[in-house]
């Protein structure tokens, strides 16, 4: 059974009026003004102005004030075991040990997708371990109920307990392939390091696809906040050095701001 994911992002929730609260958080930071007036007089070119002031001095910790969080699908535990490396954020994953895969689904790397041999290895693999999967929960659900019940336990609760304790080991048949679910909250700060490292060529392809997926989300919502947002060399020099793409016009364009 061919059961290819494809990935699906959602902007599920975000700070209302981001924006004009990073705006009002720097110019409390620079001018005398109580808390009850920080918003007073602040209309989109002031914030406009507060923004690109943050931006060019280098000030960035008023973005941590606004908050994005994101619901994903269609993705691998290649992508996640790397996003979860930004520390800066709040995840929540679907489990393998209490959600049992009667079918998993899968992620096939264009690169494999392209060659029609490779691509048929690549499910047959994907195949296999579902197969195994589920002989070897089998195998355990009976070792574990048999043991179960010798302990006393009724045999729903005998069931419930041998299924988990099943899943818990069969799962690591799993590939790195096996698609995921995951939901998770960055605050802005902690999203344009992201972008910066994430949407950059250099970086893997699957995880490269979701950071700009995202980069269009946030800047439907709050364009002025992610103007300069993307990969490291959008605003400046390459930081890959002799490691770059070699592409970097290219880069510029298809993450320009358009007003």
């Amino acid at each position: 059974m061919y059961v290819s994911s494809k990935l699906k992002v959602e902007l599920l929730r975000y700070t209302p009026d981001g924006e004009k609260l990073v705006a009002s958080a720097a110019k409390l930071c620079y001018s005398s003004v109580g808390i009850d007036k920080i918003e007073d007089n602040l209309d989109d070119k002031k914030v406009d102005d507060f923004l690109n002031m943050l931006m060019n001095l280098g000030h960035e910790s008023p973005l941590e004030h606004v908050t994005f969080t994101f619901g994903v699908e269609g993705i691998s535990r290649v992508l996640t075991h790397q996003l979860v490396r930004h520390r800066i954020a709040s995840y929540s994953q679907q489990s393998q040990r209490y959600v049992k895969l009667e079918q998993f689904d899968y992620i096939i790397p264009p690169s494999i997708e392209s060659i029609p041999e490779a691509k048929e290895l690549f499910i047959k693999a994907m195949e296999e371990d579902q197969k195994y999967y589920d002989q070897i929960t089998d195998l355990l659900f009976e070792k574990h109920l048999n043991d179960f019940s010798k302990e006393g336990y009724d045999e729903k609760k005998a069931k419930n307990m041998a299924e988990k304790m099943s899943i818990e080991d069969a799962r690591y048949v799993f590939p790195n392939a096996c698609e995921t679910k995951i939901v998770f909250t960055m605050n802005a700060r902690s999203l344009y390091n992201f972008f910066k490292l994430r949407c950059c060529n250099r970086a893997q392809w699957e995880i490269r696809e979701l950071a700009y997926e995202m980069l269009m989300e946030v800047k439907k919502v709050y364009p002025i906040l992610f103007k300069n947002a993307g990969p490291g060399c959008l605003i400046g020099p390459c930081p890959e050095g002799k490691m770059t793409c070699g592409k970097m016009a290219e880069v510029r364009e298809k993450y320009k701001y358009e007003e």
